[in-house]
This record gives structure tokens, sequence and C-alpha cells, in this order.
């Protein structure tokens, strides 16, 4: 039922009853005359009140019917409904809403919450978040006084904050954040004393702060980072002592930071970046020991000092970026600052060396010195963990230590004094000596005239005034450079997007198209940086020149939704020079000329963040420059070739003559052995084409290029089969993973061949898709579709950021169980997967769990009961019969399935040596737990809620797929038929003999004695034809499962 109606009758009958109250107190002397109704009239009336389905008796209804009225007003203006959980028959203050259990914060939005007494309820909180509602604030909210949290941020709403706000006393937690407001702020804000969080951020506003806002004492939270506001902070902030969170970053805030700052003694996180404060940083707020995260930048003048962070001992991320600091770094720096684990102190005018505490620091991830006159050499030690440096932009100089070798490591020297010869060298320093400060490639000996890049993209584009625009995909990120294999460009890039959970130094490729440019590919992609992005010409002939930008924003969202207010801002250097203060980017294609002169050989081109623009729309961590494509061509007629030169000397004509003659000889080698080659390939080909059920065939240079020649960076896992790689198809941009099948898998030709039509032809949601192949020689390789959020194994055990919730697992429980149930009773031919594991388990963005890997072992005849052949699984998933005689049938895999489904449900790995000796196998201990009647109690304890039904579900169909008989096993169709509740489970008769019989102090010869005997019972087992028990019967729910297995299986 829609909310519009619920409320509107709510609203009717409370109105109908409260006028039939006054009516029936009114004194005869000021009684008016009254129209007369007529009875049916009336009966009618009463019918439609009291029968009709969405209309709500005024006895059984308690929320403030005005209140009411204003909650419906603003909800139709808005377009938006209450959901049934708290709109229940018409009363907003019902369920959800006056449940304590069930926080504000949930999911639920919109939301309200209701306080209630014996007569009435009253909204209390109303949340309207990120839904893009319209409009102006609504003057409806004065009819709500009781509200004390309201939340309205990410949204689109315009026009000025409205006075009456500060008429609602009761007021405690209020943001706006992430909107189009407008005009000054109300200043009436102030009388909210009980006020503990303001949040005004990302708007439009002017002017500057209310003084009146040093009223708030009780104030923790002040969040007005990007909102407009300018001006000095008024001294009445003083009083705001229980700060404990400000952000107030790229605003236009000037003055200085006050003094009083350091009277806050609450607080933990201050960001003041990307204003127009007056230096120096003054020295009181060392006074703030609980501080956290601090975060100043971009003072205009003035000269400051470190020693304030001396007793700021509490400090994890500290950023004094672009502040004028005047300073040597204390050699005891390390002393007071080992929570550190983020430090930047670039752009700044640090002298002296770099003491070797602060490369010792224990927790210390993220170094950023550049920019700065640090000289000396590097420190000869360094902390493992501190694995993101950079220290460009310096005077350094000396050897290079050996941890600048270190695996995973981002370091960027460039812009030093580094001499890099035979004896000062490092494989992962490639061409550093043409970024050191005296850009000695080509220096004085120039070779080209132009050159132009296409930022960010993978293509190589020819525009449509013919300048040939090179690639520029290379992973650039926190600390890294890059010189192009020509040296005739380079680029470098420093800085971290802070609180970004997945940071994109890289955008797009987008399917946008731009009206206002021939060029429309060269948009696609960019190149982002969060902090500062330099490119570099080198080799340039002397002369003037004309430097071209191209910009287009894709970091935001082009549509009607608040992730469309982002704004990108940042200041563009050329040649050292600020040639563009505070460029802002649109959706549009901009393009920027400018006029420059060389005359030492080199263009540098500087994208420089000053803190401006929003933060963290439509993402945590979207700020910093951004550039599309890049062009520098010639104002004039140029002398050099701009091509690599070739060797005319004698000695070379010699040298090459001798090379030619000794390469005939071996070309006639090489023709016969390409002969033979050739005819090799040739019949792989038509044994491929043969295949009419296959859906591509991939040449290898294909896949080559795909993976960038299967490049260590692309690899995404290793199995029994062999390599797994991720790759992006040139010709349709798909995302795709080639398996690579290891040599040792003694797959012959036809082999596998035969394999790739099996699989082909099996097809299911829940089955990852098959693309292709490919034959190369003795390489094998095949092309699958890519799963974006990787491996089951390593969402639930390696992933600690990110918690399944329990619809997700059940649901990934439920659809392993079909593709499993179509692969042994629904495909073509039947398969046995024999290596079902969580590692085994793929899942999409959304993810819905596909098996991969399947096909890869031997297929079986539906008369064969087992197949002799060699064990091929992991130890922890091993059905017993499997494990030590062999013995093949699905119910391997049902087994398998039932150790990954406890997995599912534990949160945890079938083996862990780490846990106490009762809990080490999961087996063992979920029988145990099963047996004392406390089974629910291995639910995993970071699920913040699960269905118990479905839980317990799942628990007795694990024990008794895991069962010690494969006969007693069911087949998937009825394990999919038990989970989802169409079939009761039966009940499972007693622990697993493998497990009774078994003690942790056994040796593992006793334990293989012993599990021995235990499968001659299973034989036993299998000879009594325990098939015609009606709990193992398979027919019905085979039947029951089929059209749903067909249906996605199409």
């Amino acid at each position: 039922m829609k909310m519009k109606a619920d409320l509107n009758s709510f609203y009717y009958n409370q109105n109908l009853h409260c006028s039939s109250f006054q009516g029936s107190n009114r004194t005869s002397k000021s009684r008016k005359p009254e129209m007369k109704i007529s009875s049916p009239w009336i009966m009618g009336l009463f019918f439609i009140i009291t029968f009709f389905p969405w209309g709500i008796q005024a006895q059984n209804t308690t929320t403030d019917p005005t209140e009411v009225l204003a909650l419906n007003t603003m909800f139709d203006r808005w377009g938006i409904q209450a959901t049934k959980s708290w709109n229940i028959s018409g009363d907003p203050c019902t369920g959800t809403a006056t449940n304590d259990t069930v926080d504000f914060e949930s999911d639920e939005n919109p939301f309200i919450k209701c306080a209630c007494n014996e007569t009435v309820c009253h909204i209390t909180k109303l949340k309207v978040y990120a839904l893009s509602v319209s409009g102006s604030v609504p003057e409806e909210l004065r009819s709500l006084p009781n509200l004390s949290n309201l939340k309205l941020s990410q949204n689109l709403l315009t026009g000025p904050l409205p006075g009456f706000i500060g008429n609602l006393s009761e007021m405690q937690y209020m943001t706006f954040g992430t909107n189009a407001l407008s005009g000054p702020l109300p200043k009436e804000i102030g009388n909210l004393s009980n006020l503990k969080s303001l949040a005004f951020g990302s708007n439009n506003f002017n002017g500057s702060l209310p003084e009146e806002y040093g009223k708030l004492t009780n104030l923790e939270q002040l969040y007005i980072d990007t909102s407009g506001v300018g001006g000095e902070i008024p001294s009445t902030f003083a009083d705001l002592k229980k700060l404990k969170t400000i952000w107030a970053a790229s605003n236009n805030l000037t003055g200085q930071i006050p003094d009083y700052f350091g009277n806050y003694s609450e607080l933990e996180t201050l960001q003041l970046h990307g204003n127009s404060f007056q230096g120096p940083i003054p020295l009181s707020l060392g006074n703030l020991r609980k501080l956290v995260y601090l975060r100043i930048g971009d003072l205009s003048t003035g000269s400051s000092s470190l020693s304030f962070i001396n007793n700021m001992t509490s400090l994890n991320k500290l950023i004094i970026r672009n502040c004028k600091v005047s300073d040597t770094i204390p050699e005891d720096f390390g002393r007071y600052t080992t929570n550190l684990e983020l430090l930047d102190l670039s752009f700044n005018n640090l002298t002296g060396q770099i003491p070797k505490s602060m490369f010792s620091l224990p927790n210390l991830t993220f170094l950023f010195l550049g920019n700065n006159s640090l000289s000396g050499s590097l420190p000869t030690e360094k902390a493992t963990n501190l694995l993101n440096i950079d220290l460009s932009y310096n005077d350094l100089s000396g050897s290079f230590p050996l941890w600048v070798g270190q695996n995973n490591l981002k370091l960027n020297l460039v812009g030093n004094n580094f001499v890099i010869d035979s004896s000062n060298e490092s494989d992962s320093l490639p061409r550093l000596d043409c970024l050191q400060k005296s850009f000695p490639c080509r220096r004085n000996s120039p070779i080209w005239s132009e050159f132009a890049i296409n930022c960010g993209s993978s293509r190589e584009i020819q525009s449509s005034n013919g300048v040939s625009y090179d690639s520029n995909n290379e992973s650039l990120t926190t600390a890294s450079y890059y010189v192009s294999d020509n040296e005739k460009w380079g680029v470098s890039n420093v800085g971290t997007f802070i609180d970004a959970q997945t940071p994109n130094y890289v955008l797009g490729p987008t399917s946008s198209q731009f009206a206002n440019t021939l060029n429309s590919e060269l948009f696609q992609t960019a190149r982002t940086s969060a902090s500062s992005l330099r490119y570099y010409g080198l080799g340039l002939e002397n002369g003037n020149y004309t430097v071209k930008l191209s910009f287009a924003e894709i970091g935001f969202s082009n549509d009607d939704s608040w992730k469309s207010l982002g704004k990108r801002i940042f200041d563009i250097y050329i040649q050292g020079n600020l040639v563009t203060k505070d460029f802002e980017t649109t959706f549009s294609v901009q393009e920027k000329s400018y006029i420059i002169n060389v005359i030492e050989n080199i263009v540098e081109i500087h994208f420089f963040w000053a803190g401006k623009g929003t933060c963290c729309i439509p993402s945590q961590g979207t700020y910093g420059p951004l550039i599309s494509a890049i062009s520098v061509t010639p104002n004039f007629i140029p002398t050099v070739r701009n091509a690599l030169p070739s060797d005319n000397n004698n000695t070379g004509l010699i040298v090459g003559l001798v090379v030619a003659i000794i390469a005939l000889c071996v070309l006639l080698l090489v023709f016969i052995w390409w002969r033979k080659k050739m005819k090799d390939e040739m019949k792989d080909n038509e044994e491929l084409h043969g295949l009419v059920t296959m859906s591509n065939i991939f040449s290898y240079a294909e896949l080559r290029t795909a993976t960038n020649d299967f490049h260590p960076e692309n690899k995404l896992g290793e199995g029994g089969y062999g390599i797994v790689y991720k790759g992006k198809l040139r010709s349709d941009g798909r995302d795709i993973a080639v398996k690579q099948l290891s040599l040792t898998s003694k797959q012959g030709k036809r082999e596998f061949i035969a394999e790739i039509e099996t699989i082909s032809t099996v097809l299911h949601r829940n089955l990852v898709k098959l693309y292709g192949c490919c034959i190369k020689g003795g390489k094998r390789l095949l092309v699958y579709e890519y799963m974006e959020k990787n491996s089951l194994d390593q969402t639930l055990f390696g992933n600690i950021d990110l918690v399944l919730d329990w619809p997700t697992r059940f649901a990934i429980c439920i659809g392993t169980a079909k593709g499993l149930a179509y692969l042994h009773e629904e495909s073509r031919v039947k398969i046995v997967h024999r290596d079902i594991k969580a590692s085994n388990i793929l899942l999409e963005a959304d993810f819905n769990p596909k098996i991969s890997d399947f096909g890869l072992a031997k297929l079986y005849d539906d008369k064969k009961t087992h197949i002799s052949t060699r064990v091929a699984g992991t130890i922890g998933y091993l059905a017993p019969e499997y494990a030590l005689r062999g013995h093949l049938t699905e119910k391997v895999d049902v087994f398998s399935f039932g150790v990954v489904a406890l997995e599912i449900l534990t949160g945890r790995q079938n083996t862990n040596p780490r846990l106490p000796t009762e809990e080490i196998y999961l087996l063992d201990w979920a029988w145990n737990l099963y047996d004392k009647n406390k089974a629910l109690e291995m639910m995993d304890s970071k699920l913040a809620s699960y269905d118990q039904q479905e839980a317990i579900r799942i628990i007795n169909v694990a024990l008794l797929c895991t069962q010690t008989s494969h006969v007693m096993r069911p087949p998937m169709s009825r394990v999919v038929n038990m989970l989802v509740g169409e079939i009761e489970f039966s009940g499972v008769i007693s622990k697993p003999s493998y497990l009774t019989d078994w003690e942790i102090g056994e040796s593992s010869d006793a334990i293989s004695r012993n599990l021995t005997a235990q499968l001659e019972d299973v034989k036993n087992l299998d000879m009594q034809k325990l098939e015609g028990n009606s709990f193992l019967n398979s027919n019905t729910s085979r039947s029951m499962m089929s059209n749903e297995i067909q249906e996605e299986g199409r």
C-alpha cells in the first residue's frame, strides 16, 4: 500500500475525529446554521471510513496528525514512499519506527524514529539519505518540533538553509551535507544548544561562519568541508571545547589558524587543507594529545616549524603539506610518532638529511617527503612495512641501498642528484637517470620535435589533425614514475587517496560520447593523482611550442543524482610557472592551449592538487588532478627527424654485414624449423576448427597482448592445472581470465581438445563460462569469463575489510549446490569435479557463485559406479573412499560441498592449527557442537544477524553430506531441495566413524588403518543396495529440480 494513501487516510480520520469532538462542545449561543445531511449520505460516509481497506480509525492511531501531514507532504513532493516495515496500516510511528532493536543508521531509507507516551507518538528522527530528492528545504520541518536527528545528506536540495531550523530545540544530530544549498548560513542554528553533530559540507554557501555558532558548546562533530564559507573563524568558537572532529577543508577561510584550537583537548581529527590560511602553524596544537589525524595544507604566508608535534604521540596520520615548513627533521623523530601509518611533509622547505629513525617506524606504510631540500644519501635500512616512499625533487645523492629492490615497493626518486651508472643502478628503477635534476637524456643533442600522450589508455590513437598519441596505461600509484622506451617522454606521480577503498589512478574506459570534439576516443580514459602529477617531454629541440591539454570529467556521474555534485579543482604549472589557478573540470570536453619556450630540451607539465574540491563524491578518495590527453607541437620548422637515430658509421656497416651473413646461415635452419612448426600449427588449427561447439578460438598473440605478455602483476592465482592471468581483449574490451595449463598435466592434444569440447557444452548460471581456447605448440590455454570478486576463499578468509552478510552466504551456498546438481544430473555428460573447495568457487560482482575448473578431470559413464584413477583433490575436502581407495562417484563432490558449506557458515577454513586443539579441524568441531545441541555456536561471529532456520538447514545438510558412506550422502538435487526448504530434512543418524574413532594423538599409521577399516564397512554397505531407502531415493528430488536447473542452464 502506498505511503501517500496511508498517511492521507490517517490524517483525514484524525481531523474528522477532532472536528466531531469540537462540535459537540459548542454552545447553542455560538452555533451557526448547519447544512442538513441526509441519513443515506451519513451511512455511506461511515461505511467508507469503517470498511475501506486503507482507512484507519482514529482511536487506533497514535502519531500526532500535524506531524503526519508534514511527513506526507514532504514525501509526496519528493516522490518517495515509506516502507511497510515502519508505516503499518497508515500510522508512521509503528513497526521499526518504534522498535529499539532497529538502529536509525540501518539500511532502512527513508526512515523515521518515534517516541511515544500513553496517548501520542512524536517523530524524533528523520532520514532521507542519498535519494537525490530535490527542491528547497521543506517548510514542513517546522511541524516536527521533537526532531533530535535530521539526515538529509546526499540529495539535490537547493536554495537557502532556512532560519526556522534554529527552532528545532531538541536537535542533536543534523546533516545537510552533499546538496546544492546556497546563500549565507542562518545564525539561528546557534540556538540549538543540544547539538552534538553539525554537517553542511559539499554545498554552495557563501559568507562567513556565524559567531552565534560559538554557543553550540555541546558540539562534538563539525563537517563544513567544501561548503563555500569564508573569512576568519570567529573567536567565539573558542568555547567549542567538546569538539572531537573538524572537517573544514576546501573553503575560503582566511587569517591564521586560531591559537585556541590547542584548547580542544578532546579533538581527534582536524582537517584544514585547501583554504587561504596564513602561517605559521600555531604551536598550541602540540597540546592535542588525543589527536589521531591532522591534515593542514596550503598556507599562503609565514614560516612554520615541526616542533609542535613533539607531544602528539597518538597521531596515526600526519599531513603537513605545502605549508612553508622551514625546519630539519629531528634525528629522534621516531621517538614520539611510533603510531604513525602515514606521514606527508611534501612541498615544504625541509633541509638536512633524512633521519634513520624515520625509516624504522614500526607502523609507517606511506612516507611523502617530496619537493623539499633534503640532502645526503638514502638510509641504509628500511622497515619492511614501509612500502610507499616519495623522495622526489630533493637534493639526494649517493648509492642505492639494497632495499630499493624490495618487492611491492613504490619508490619515487625523480628530480634528485643520483648518478646512475653500472656501479649504481637497480632493475627496479629503469631509466631513472632521464628524470634526475639535470635531465641528461638527449640534453644538448635533441632528436624530438613533438610528442602526444593518450593518458591512462592502452590505445595509440591518431587524432583528426594527424597527431599520433602514445598509449599510457602504465601502473602509476602512490610513488611511481615511467619513462617511455624511446626516452621521448616520462611521467611521475605521487600521493595516496586517503580512505579510498579501491584507489583509482586511471579512470575509464567510459562509453560516453563527447559532442564537442572530433576526437572522442581521447576522452574515454584519464589519469588522476592524489597529490602531484608531472609529465615530461625529453630531448626536444629548443624553440616555441604549443602545449594542448585535454580534459573531460569521467570520475563523477553525469546524471540527475547527487553523484553529479562533485567538484574537481587543481592548479596547472608549465615549466615551473603557474598558468592556471583553481582549474575545475566539467562533463564536457575542455581543451586549453599554452605557448611555451623550450630552452633546455625539456618540457615539464605539472598538475598540482592544492586541497580544493570535494573529497568524497561519489565515493571516498575522489579528488585531485585529472588529465585525458596531452600534445606538444612545434611552432617552427624542426631541424630534427623526430625519430630515433640510425647508426651510419663504417664500423656499424661492417658489423652489420657480418651479422647479415651469419643470419643468412641461421635463417636456413630457422626456415626448416618454421616449416615443421607451421605444419604442426595447421594440424592444431584443423582440430580446433573441427569443434563446431567452440565459441571462439584465440590466437596466442591476442592472449599475450590481453595479459601484457602474461605479466606477473596480472596473475590471479595458480592451481593444480596451471596459472590463471587476468586480461582484457583489445578487440572488444572484455575482461577475461586466461588459464595457462601446466605442461606437467601430461594432457595430450586430443585429450585437451576433447575436454574443451565437453566443457563448451556445459552452460549454467553457476558454472564459469568458457569463451574459447588456444593451442600454440606445446602451450594449451583456456579463456574464461573474468569473475570480478575473485574466489570465495579470498572473500571469506583473505579480505578483512569485507564481511559477507547472511543472505549473500546463503545464496552462495544454494548457487554452488545448483551448479553441482547440474554437473551431476542435468548436463548432457555427467561430470565429477573432484576438487570442490572454496578457491574453486568464483564470485561475480553481485556475489553470484560460479564453479570453476569443472571438466578438467576425467568424465565418467552413466553405468559406472566407480573409476580407478589418480586422486585429484585437496586435503580437507577429500571424501574418505576417494582419498584412500580412489573410489570415484559424484558423492565425492557431495562430501566436498559439505565441507565448503561449513566454511561458508563459520567463516573459517577446514583446518586451522592456530585454534585450540578441539577446534583445529572444522568437521570434528562442528560434530562436537552438534552432539551437544550447540550447533548454532559455530556461526561466524562476524555476522551481524542471520536466519536461524536457514542456518540449521545448512548445518544439517553439511553434516549429512560428510557421512562416511557415500551411499548415505544425498544427491545434489536433494541437497538443493533441502536447502531451500522444499523437502524436510530426515535427520543424521550418527557421527561419522572416521571422527568417532579418531584421536588427536593417533599416529598417521593408526589413522590410515582406522580409515581403511571404516572403508571396508562402506564397501559392505554398498553391497546392501541402500539406494532403495526412501531417505536416499533421489528420483523425486531430481524431478523437482529438473525444470529449475534446466531453466538456469539456458
